[in-house]
């Protein structure tokens, strides 16, 4: 069966309603991945125009990659909207403005960056297959669409990426989320609400008990057993 049209790995097309994120949900989180980025700038004393390009990327980087290097289906869909570039600027500003108020709102920030890991996990998994892409290639893009931004600040300012470090759930989660919304959307044929809203779930409640309980990844061992 491999290689076939009926294939599990394959999407043949979306059934119903696709999801959508609202517009207030979709432009909130961008400044609020702004905000995280401004303030990673603050933490390493650069300046104003190394705090725009750091909200820049932390905001809109996941959608950058998602729509220049695997879809590539014309210029980023959030150039096409001022709107998404505004937010930037507002959540820059805010995180350069307002960084020690900030600083007190942390488990907030937290619980919303766990939200939109979801979120945009499950909308970029959406974009890949209605472009017709196969199943574990909507997973992929699905998870660079979350984690993208926060792998190009980290690259941005020399620090090792957090999603190579063994720890909390954070890629693990959003991968998790995007699984389980294509196996709920195409294989189970769930409606796409009630997929996405699963793989949300799934995202958020990986990434939240992670931050809660402890839950964590363990580094390889790497010490080799004797003959």
């Amino acid at each position: 069966m491999a290689g076939g049209e009926g294939a599990w790995y394959r999407k043949a097309g979306v059934t119903d309603v696709p999801f959508h994120l609202p517009p207030a949900v979709d432009l909130g989180a961008v400044g609020l991945f702004a905000v995280t980025g401004a303030l990673a700038a603050r933490e390493k004393r650069y300046d104003l125009v190394g705090a725009g390009a750091l909200a820049l990327v932390t905001g809109l980087g996941g959608a950058f990659l998602r729509d220049g290097l695997f879809l590539q289906d014309g210029p980023p869909a959030s150039l096409h909207d001022g709107r998404y570039l505004a937010a930037v600027l507002v959540g820059a500003a805010l995180g350069v403005g307002f960084a020690r108020w900030l600083h007190r709102l942390r488990l907030v920030i937290l619980l919303a960056d766990a939200l939109g890991l979801g979120l945009y996990g499950v909308y970029g998994a959406q974009r890949a297959i209605l472009a017709g892409l196969p199943l574990l290639s909507a997973v992929l893009v699905g998870t660079v669409n979350a984690v993208g931004g926060s792998v190009m600040r980290d690259v941005l300012v020399r620090e090792e990426p957090l999603l190579f470090k063994p720890g909390q759930f954070y890629a693990l989660a959003a991968m998790a989320g995007c699984a389980a919304f294509v196996l709920l959307d195409v294989v189970a044929g769930q409606p796409t609400p009630v997929a996405a809203g699963a793989g949300v779930a799934t995202a958020l409640v990986l990434r939240l008990g992670s931050i809660r309980l402890g839950w964590r990844t363990g580094a390889l061992d790497d010490h080799r057993q004797g003959p």
